[in-house]
């Protein structure tokens, strides 16, 4: 899967722990509302996707990354048998894939306009720097923990993520509480959807007692 990077792909670690909500929702390709702004921001978004690749297509974690592609043409890559790639390339609209998952398997006439090819003189990507972006090999770690870690990642980033935009909490501080609910609240066995849904409200409790504590920290 393909990331923008978000506002803060060229900022230095040491910068990211002062970047403010409005810094965060200053996304450079894609309007996509507050919540997935801040998400594309730690690049969080780009986790989940890998999670629910994981469940939606029964692949391993191994089998499963993400990469940077700045101007958000490309959005998927996909490694067939033999060596080869296949590309998803579009312009950046969220009207598309949502289309795409109400006409599914159909594809409807276009609601966003078509990529102009001769205006694509380079395509760029860049590999995803974990020392400032722990998103994604904590979305590694959820697909190899299984069960409810899932619910657990989703839950206490969303609590975090409303932290955030009421200033709250540090920028930063998402990705590392949602590590520590990884850590402190055990990923159990899926057995019903009533174990799914009292992980996500165990962990929405969790976190929401933390916020202090994470804010302080």
């Amino acid at each position: 899967l393909t990331a923008s990077g978000g506002p803060f792909r060229n900022r230095p670690a040491e910068q990211l722990n002062a970047a403010t909500p409005a810094q965060a929702l200053c996304h450079p390709t894609w309007s996509m509302g507050p919540k997935n702004t801040i998400d594309s921001a730690t690049l969080m978004n780009k986790a989940l996707e890998l999670v629910e690749a994981h469940w939606l297509f029964d692949l391993p974690a191994d089998k499963l990354d993400a990469i940077i592609q700045p101007t958000s043409t490309v959005h998927a890559l996909i490694e067939m048998n033999d060596g080869s790639l296949l590309a998803q390339l579009s312009k950046p609209d969220m009207r598309l894939p949502i289309q795409q998952a109400i006409t599914h398997p159909h594809r409807a006439q276009g609601c966003v306009e078509t990529l102009n090819t001769q205006s694509l003189t380079s395509l760029s990507f860049e590999p995803i720097d974990e020392s400032r972006f722990g998103a994604i090999a904590l979305a590694h770690h959820v697909m190899r923990l299984g069960g409810t870690a899932g619910a657990i990642f989703n839950a206490v980033n969303e609590v975090a993520v409303q932290a955030i935009l009421e200033k709250r909490l540090a920028f930063t501080e998402i990705t590392r509480l949602v590590a520590r609910a990884l850590q402190e609240l055990p990923a159990q066995s899926i057995e019903s959807l009533e174990h799914v849904l009292n992980a996500d409200a165990s962990a929405r409790e969790w976190a929401t007692d933390q916020l202090p504590q994470a804010a302080s920290a």
